[in-house]
């Protein structure tokens, strides 16, 4: 079997003999599908996953794109839901029950926090957020009830990494199930499963997709999590992607490394630049030198992706705003991973709705996307000159 990359993201699962020799997979937009006898549909129903019965469970356009990400992790399996938040919460119903403990690390993705701190109190799972800077801390914070641990290395927001392999060891030391968010990454840049984490989650939204056209999540492990997962918790929630949109995802995977890499290449320009600016109190990007976990970042990634925070020195968020109201460049907008620059400044979710009211009013999130680095680089220096 070729599992060559460039295989993966072009040839991988497209039987094209079977969709009329079309280059392109055709779309399989049907949510209902027919058997000419009882046997046969019978047949199907013992193998709802790998075959097509009702597109809620199994759809032949959503299959190519399960294996290609099963391919890209590492995994044996992959499921696709309608979003990240959805991979998340499903994995983690999946295997925890009433009278569980979770350990997590501390901060996050919000919807993720509210998972834990919000609903699944209501159903007797208990949890502890941990610094995950010291894997120790999991070891620490384990219960007698403790059956999983959450990861995600790094954050989305001030970029703490975890030693999985170290984390994954302590929790197969428990029989402790593990699960990583590995949404800043990309699977080009890091395979928490080739360090002994179980489950490998995605925002597919950011740069699976590529293209800010598609909300979607994914969930990457052993056939057998994969099939516990499927059985249960994704066909009883239905969390499941669209055929049109398992199809655009797979028009994103054709340029996965294309982008991945170039907005790495401009991250690494753009933070250098950022990290010497005197208007710039701290970058917060694990491919400077200087960042704390660096060391740590070179060995378990292979690239650092082109999201990154910065704290502004800036007297007031009057100054922050001025800043973000004169980048050209980058949009005001949540998420990232597609083909144009992003900018998130904390101080907009001021109030009660705001979930990080605990950072600085001073931090903004940037992301790097596909446009000149020299661009963005001019576009930041004449916003750094407002503030």
């Amino acid at each position: 079997m070729n599992n060559s990359l460039s295989h993966i993201l072009n040839h991988l699962g497209e039987d094209r003999e079977q969709g009329y020799d079309a280059v392109v997979p055709p779309i399989v937009q049907s949510g209902n599908f027919t058997y000419p006898t009882v046997a046969a549909m019978r047949a199907v129903v013992q193998q709802e996953m790998d075959k097509p019965l009702y597109t809620r469970g199994f759809n032949p356009t959503v299959g190519i794109l399960r294996k290609k990400i099963a391919a890209l992790e590492h995994a044996e399996d992959a499921l696709v839901f309608s979003s990240g938040s959805a991979a998340i919460a499903s994995a983690v119903l999946s295997f925890v029950k009433a009278g569980d403990h979770i350990v997590c690390v501390h901060k996050p993705y919000s919807w993720t926090k509210k998972l834990l701190a919000e609903l699944l109190p209501r159903f007797g799972v208990e949890h502890t957020f941990v610094d995950g800077t010291d894997a120790e801390n999991y070891r620490r914070a384990i219960k007698p009830n403790t059956t999983f641990f959450m990861l995600e290395s790094p954050n989305s927001l001030t970029f703490e990494l975890q030693d999985l392999a170290t984390v994954a060891a302590i929790a197969k030391e428990h029989g402790i199930i593990t699960l990583c968010d590995n949404s800043f990454n990309s699977p080009l840049f890091q395979n928490p499963i080739d360090h002994g984490i179980d489950l490998v989650a995605h925002s597919a939204t950011k740069y699976i997709n590529g293209h800010s056209d598609v909300v979607a999540g994914v969930l990457a492990g052993s056939h057998a999590h994969m099939r516990q997962v499927m059985q249960k918790e994704f066909m009883t929630l239905g969390a499941c992607p669209s055929p049109h949109d398992a199809w655009l995802l797979m028009r994103g995977l054709r340029t996965l490394e294309l982008r991945v890499h170039r907005s790495a290449d401009s991250a690494e320009k753009v933070a250098t630049y950022l990290a010497a600016h005197a208007k710039v109190k701290r970058v917060y990007w694990p491919g400077l030198p200087d960042h704390p976990q660096h060391a740590l970042a070179k060995k378990q990634m292979k690239r650092v992706a082109g999201l990154m925070s910065i704290e502004l020195d800036a007297p007031d968020e009057a100054a922050v705003e001025r800043f973000c109201d004169n980048l050209k460049t980058f949009l005001i907008a949540v998420s990232w991973g597609g083909y144009e620059s992003l900018q998130w400044p904390v101080c907009a979710l001021k109030g009660p709705s705001g979930y990080y009211t605990d950072l600085p009013f001073t931090m903004v999130r940037l992301y790097i996307g596909l446009e000149d680095p020299e661009l963005l680089i001019a576009d930041l220096k004449q916003a750094l000159a407002r503030v």
